[in-house]
């Protein structure tokens, strides 16, 4: 039995949350106890710990999410619906690989029963094990990374935080379809890796270009499966992490919008945040990170790849030697483009027919521009 991984919460710790009053988060979320399991069929959302930063070479302490979870529980919900559990923790196995394994298992249990797993980490390469969970489900996977570096390493090295993404790109099965890092800083990657990305099709948004639109990051998880927060892409000012100090990134209301973005994406089934440092200011952020998920969740509107079409506006631009096809939801006024599917053998690309775009890159469109992730993604599914 794979939750046989997950470590219970301490009965003293939990009676202690079970103080809190009755509309606090806290006595809204079910618990895994020494005494009780919670059953999965009840539940939407399921948070885990990790308790193993072996990825991080730069780590000096080891992980403690009370006080993540005491923040956490501490909030007030709003008027969400989904039922919400908190399965324990996974232990540090004898070697980082033990622990992914165990990581991939209980996830892959949880996406398999429609449950959408928020890890909390741990460092940034157990972002693998999640990736490899989907392995069993036959299906193409999406990556975003918010991140201020893209996370590359040579092919023969150990995964780590720092070069993950390499392994994922190269490791078979290669179920990756698309990588997108949100908020890299140019200055922590070198300038073949900056154009490895455009080589491979992947699309990547500098913090400037976030920072100064935030609603460019919204079509960009709405094609998402895994969204991977590096919480070294926010400023140390925000986050109070001074041991890896972080003179720029996301402030903390940013890397709120971003989650919230995640949460309310249709598509995304798992959400990882990792790479802390385990201040007490850092664990308030994080708690709210979390918040913002679940709120975001609570506001899913269930459009495509799950609704039909017969709900959008079509809208029909010819430009150059294309004819580009937008739709519009009725519904939430959102986006996409269609992608012409192209026969190549390979059928796990077929439900990738509809591309989420903006507004924006329809209006460009309108001036004969083509939008950039649409032609990548055609790239892809040419290549």
């Amino acid at each position: 039995m794979e939750f046989e991984f997950l470590t219970p919460l301490n009965k003293n710790f939990v009676e202690e949350l079970n103080g809190f009053s009755n509309q606090q988060l806290g006595s809204k979320v079910v618990f895994h106890t020494k005494d009780a399991f919670p059953s999965i069929e009840k539940i939407n959302i399921a948070i885990i710990g990790v308790l193993d930063n072996r990825g991080d070479k730069s780590a000096i302490y080891d992980v403690d999410l009370d006080f993540i979870r005491k923040q956490l529980y501490g909030m007030y919900p709003g008027n969400w619906h989904a039922s919400i559990a908190d399965l324990g923790d996974i232990m540090a196995g004898e070697r980082i690989e033990d622990t992914y394994f165990a990581l991939r298992k209980v996830v892959a249990t949880l996406i398999k029963n429609k449950v959408i797993p928020i890890v909390i980490g741990g460092s940034q390469d157990l972002t693998y094990a999640l990736y490899r969970a989907y392995d069993d489900l036959e299906q193409m996977v999406n990556l975003v990374a918010i991140d201020n570096k893209f996370d590359f390493g040579k092919e023969d090295e150990a995964i780590l935080a720092s070069s993950y993404l390499t392994k994922i790109i190269i490791d078979e099965p290669n179920n990756l379809f698309n990588y997108c890092n949100i908020g890299y800083q140019t200055y922590y990657n070198p300038q073949e890796e900056i154009d490895l990305i455009e080589k491979l099709f992947f699309d990547a948004y500098r913090l400037g270009e976030i920072s100064n639109n935030i609603a460019l990051a919204e079509p960009v998880f709405r094609d998402a499966d895994i969204v991977s927060l590096d919480l070294n892409s926010v400023k140390s000012a925000d986050s109070g992490n001074f041991v890896s100090f972080e003179p720029n990134g996301f402030d903390g209301k940013e890397i709120c919008a971003l989650s919230r973005y995640a949460g309310i994406s249709d598509k995304v089934s798992m959400f990882g945040v990792f790479n802390h440092g385990n201040s007490a200011q850092e664990s308030k952020l994080i708690a709210q990170i979390i918040w913002y998920f679940i709120e975001g969740y609570h506001y899913r509107s269930n459009e495509y790849p799950f609704g039909s079409r017969e709900s959008y506006i079509k809208f029909i631009v010819p430009i150059e030697e294309e004819t580009l096809i937008f739709y519009k939801s009725d519904k939430t006024d959102r986006w996409w483009i269609e992608i012409p599917f192209v026969v190549n053998g390979n059928n796990k690309l077929k439900r990738n027919t509809l591309l989420p775009c903006s507004y924006e890159e329809y209006l460009g469109a309108c001036n004969q521009e083509l939008p950039e992730r649409w032609w990548k993604a055609l790239r892809k599914n040419i290549v």
